[in-house]
């Protein structure tokens, strides 16, 4: 702003100097042509009318010296000082300052010369130092006034434009207040498309990072406090089951005339029981055992492991094998209890007569198991926080098993998600690193709805 006021001043003063140089230039030409006229005319003598006139048309005094001394004026005064008769013809020059009744004037003189009339004598031309002054201020008034308007009115745009930006600044000083406080919510963006528009969009990404970045750390944090938690829950629980076990399979050779096969189901419970309680003790270790892992017969193994929960829940379980088998590098016992949690949870929510469908492919690089079932779906106040800790929509569950799965799921480069498709509820887990060992034969097994116990 100074800046712009000094250029405003500069230019005003520069334009008024020029004015007033133009202005005293044409006053000393209009008085060069009086005395040109005055002095070249030849065909009247120079008298008091003639003088008169010439006043009358100028505004300026005449003084006529004859050589005998006799004087020829428009004025009644004794002139002081006045300058000697050198001004060449035709010199564009004010003259020399004279005071005549305390007034003054510029004063030239010229030397008359024939064929003039008053050859001889000395000519004056007193010019009036106010008019001079008068049309000086009048040559440089539009200068200073339009100068001034225009400082006036730069000053009040620029203190107009600095009050626009200051209060957009403001604006984001605010929300990047806002912001440490955390609250991550976006700021409206400025209608104008400019710089300060390009650093409110950046302040939303960045409020949109953050939000992601703490998402991140709580999510980080809970696993840390899942993985403790469940790390103590799951020591303890294994000597309760394992100690179940040995009861029952002292209770087996005891009684030989006893139900084995329920004695059966209930030691394979237990020893899936069990096998859970491992990966819940795993849970949170950095470490895994990684070797070629079967994904065909993991999800055999688990199929056949809750046959006896579908027939008893009247639920139709459907595995179809595929052509060629799929083969990962992994840990095989974190993938087991990965495919039997998913699968698990899909038969209980398909519900008596539903039905659950396994699908197994392999893709480029990695490979799918994708887990039908005909279930009405997650709820929607958990649909969006399936995989966080200790969020379920089971009244009995605590909801830790999608948690362990999606763990699984990335550790092996791979992940896990669900959607729902043509009225049924699928949970797609991809993992990576696939082999390709020889093929075998398809197979399907359909646990129907039977009522067998």
């Amino acid at each position: 702003l100074g800046l712009l006021l000094l250029g405003l001043v500069g230019a005003s003063a520069w334009t008024a100097w020029d004015s007033a140089q133009h202005a005293r230039l044409r006053i000393a030409h209009q008085i060069n042509g009086v005395e040109q006229t005055l002095s070249t005319e030849t065909t009247y003598p120079l008298t008091q009318p003639v003088l008169e006139d010439i006043k009358g048309l100028s505004g300026a005094e005449c003084l006529l010296v004859e050589p005998d001394g006799r004087r020829i004026a428009t004025f009644s005064e004794q002139p002081d000082g006045l300058p000697i008769a050198s001004i060449e013809r035709g010199e564009a020059s004010l003259g020399s300052r004279t005071l005549l009744a305390g007034r003054a004037y510029l004063c030239r003189g010229v030397i008359l010369r024939a064929p003039h009339k008053n050859a001889g004598a000395t000519l004056y031309v007193l010019y009036p130092e106010s008019q001079l002054e008068e049309a000086v201020w009048q040559a440089i008034r539009p200068s200073l006034i339009v100068g001034l308007f225009g400082g006036l009115v730069a000053v009040g745009l620029m203190l107009e434009a600095s009050w626009r930006l200051v209060r957009r600044i403001r604006d984001l000083e605010r929300r990047t207040s806002l912001i440490a406080g955390g609250d991550f919510s976006p700021m409206p963006m400025p209608p104008r498309n400019d710089e300060l528009r390009d650093l409110a969009r950046s302040v939303n990404e960045m409020a949109e990072k953050l939000v992601k970045y703490q998402e991140a750390v709580g999510r980080s944090e809970r696993a840390r406090l899942l993985g403790q938690v469940s790390s103590g829950l799951a020591h303890q629980l294994r000597n309760a089951v394992t100690g179940a076990k040995l009861a029952v399979q002292l209770h087996e050779q005891s009684c030989s005339g006893g139900d084995h096969e329920a004695l059966d189901v209930a030691l394979r419970q237990l020893a899936r029981m069990s096998a859970d309680l491992e990966r819940f003790f795993d849970l949170g270790k950095n470490g895994m055992h990684r070797v070629p892992c079967s994904l065909t017969e993991l999800v055999d193994e688990a199929v056949s492991l809750l046959q006896p929960q579908c027939n008893h829940a009247h639920v139709k379980l459907v595995w179809k094998r595929p052509e060629v088998e799929v083969t990962i590098a992994g840990d095989r016992g974190q993938l087991a209890h990965m495919i039997l949690n998913v699968l698990g949870n899909a038969v209980e929510a398909a519900s008596p007569g539903g039905e659950v469908e396994v699908r197994l492919q392999k893709t480029e690089g990695s490979a799918a198991i994708e887990i039908f079932d005909t279930g009405r779906g997650p709820a929607s106040e958990v649909a969006s926080r399936l995989f966080e800790p200790f969020v379920t929509g089971k009244p009995e569950g605590i909801g830790l098993g999608l948690v362990v799965a999606r763990q699984v799921a990335e550790a092996h480069g791979g992940g896990i998600r669900w959607f729902r498709e043509k009225d049924r509820t699928c949970f797609r887990i991809e993992v990576g690193s696939v082999d390709t060992p020889s093929g075998r034969g398809s197979r399907e097994i359909a646990v129907g709805t039977s009522s067998a116990g």
